[in-house]
């Protein structure tokens, strides 16, 4: 009852999370930080009852726990330029770290219901928060919920402040979303719902302007292409191939309706760089003059609002809290060796995580597994000219998507081990028993 208690929870924190206004706020972010320690709690109380430990190992915390270690380093000798930003980041880098052993634990051993269920509620909730998303804009464009004005102004784009963070939780919840659909076997009678409610979202998108977020949606769409191709799953090319033609006559219809400063903003995709993204250009490159200057351990993470100042050459009346520029803020913040550990993250993820897409998914868990890898690149592509990954509920979202791609693997060698061992770590891969990864 623990455990399940904690699964459930731990959903309802990723749903809540974006709708305070991406967990921004202190109060919101702290929240998100206690919440996450009480579902920790809940999940070893289910054990104590069960009276067994069984951790599903990953090899992405070995990484994970280096870079913590990184920081934690830079914050006790005083290696950092900003001990208070290095503080906060500290609290919320152990909140991303808690989400992701927890979702990686919580996922694994999940029955085939709960992933029906996981599937279904992504969809319903990436329908009604873009349906709101969507009134909000033509009824109030420039409130959040129609009655907070942001203080110092912004792109308000359903509860978010900027249009560019709504589209990078977008990114996440559209391909888990799809894969639910893609995942059911037979004739469903309310599949062809899911299927309008997934267009409603990936309309919300184009709506809001996010020019990142579209380019990185249709990359997504791309990739889901590639894997269907390597596959064999000749059954459902055709479903995938009705589903492109109907998100481009989506994109045909909103583009006929969109207003002209929506339409504005695409042309720069195709024309000369506006002043936006030329800003991001210059952003991107004060923070890599500070990570010349910084080589190794960086400047501190969490510190780039404080070291920036003397390498910006853009609006200097502003302060700029972010680079606009995940990886570069990355190698400005924690130097090579933070950088190194992120590639090493990275080439585990990708090395790990699309090994199975070669195989034909029997299961709605493969599915949806697949769907959050999806969902990961699409963020990792935007986090080239945006900071999703700094936004709390999105990089929440984000661990816990990077957890779900893996935990269908962990779930599948589970029986290969006596789950009744305390302390017995499953191996990542399941073709794999050898001493050194058990």
């Amino acid at each position: 009852m623990w455990i399940s208690g904690a699964r459930i929870g731990l959903v309802a924190l990723l749903c809540a999370a974006p709708l305070a206004f991406g967990a921004v706020q202190v109060w919101a972010w702290s929240a998100l930080a206690v919440v996450s320690v009480g579902l920790l709690f809940c999940w070893g109380i289910g054990c104590a009852r069960q009276k067994t430990l069984t951790i599903r190992w990953s090899p992405l915390y070995v990484p994970a726990l280096l870079f913590f270690l990184l920081c934690v380093i830079q914050f006790l000798v005083g290696l950092s330029l900003d001990k208070v930003g290095t503080r906060e980041a500290l609290i919320k880098l152990t909140t991303y770290l808690l989400l992701f052993f927890m979702g990686g634990q919580l996922f694994a051993t999940a029955s085939p219901r709960f992933w029906r269920g996981f599937g279904l509620i992504v969809t319903v909730y990436a329908f009604a928060l873009s349906v709101f998303a969507i009134v909000q804009f033509f009824s109030g464009p420039d409130l959040l919920y129609w009655s907070i004005k942001p203080r110092w102004g912004g792109a308000v784009f359903g509860p978010y402040v900027n249009r560019s963070d709504y589209a990078g939780l977008m990114e996440m919840l559209l391909p888990i979303a799809s894969a639910y659909l893609l995942g059911q076997t037979g004739r469903h009678p309310l599949r062809w719902l899911g299927v309008f409610a997934v267009l409603v979202a990936f309309a919300s998108v184009e709506l809001s302007g996010a020019r990142g977020g579209v380019v990185s949606l249709l990359i997504e769409i791309g990739l889901f292409g590639i894997l269907f191709g390597r596959s064999r799953l000749f059954g459902r090319r055709y479903t995938a191939t009705a589903a492109a033609v109907a998100i481009v006559s989506v994109v045909a219809v909103l583009l006929w309706i969109a207003p002209p400063e929506i339409l504005a903003r695409y042309q720069t995709l195709v024309k000369s760089p506006d002043l936006t993204l030329g800003t991001r250009a210059q952003m991107a490159m004060g923070a890599l003059r500070l990570f010349r200057d910084n080589p190794w351990i960086g400047t501190g993470i969490g510190s780039l609002e404080t070291a920036y100042p003397r390498y910006q050459s853009v609006f200097p009346e502003n302060v700029i809290e972010h680079a606009h520029n995940d990886f570069v803020e990355l190698m400005a913040e924690t130097g090579i060796v933070g950088l190194m550990l992120a590639l090493v993250g990275l080439q585990i993820f990708f090395g790990t995580v699309f090994r199975k897409a070669r195989l034909k998914f029997d299961d709605l868990a493969g599915w949806i597994g697949l769907g959050s890898a999806v969902g990961c690149c699409g963020v990792l592509v935007h986090s080239f000219t945006d900071f999703n990954l700094h936004i709390p509920a999105n990089a929440a979202w984000f661990v816990a998507c990077v957890a779900i791609s893996q935990a269908h693997t962990r779930s599948k060698c589970k029986s290969l081990i006596n789950d009744r061992t305390p302390l017995s770590r499953i191996p990542s891969d399941a073709n794999s028993l050898s001493p050194a990864k058990v």
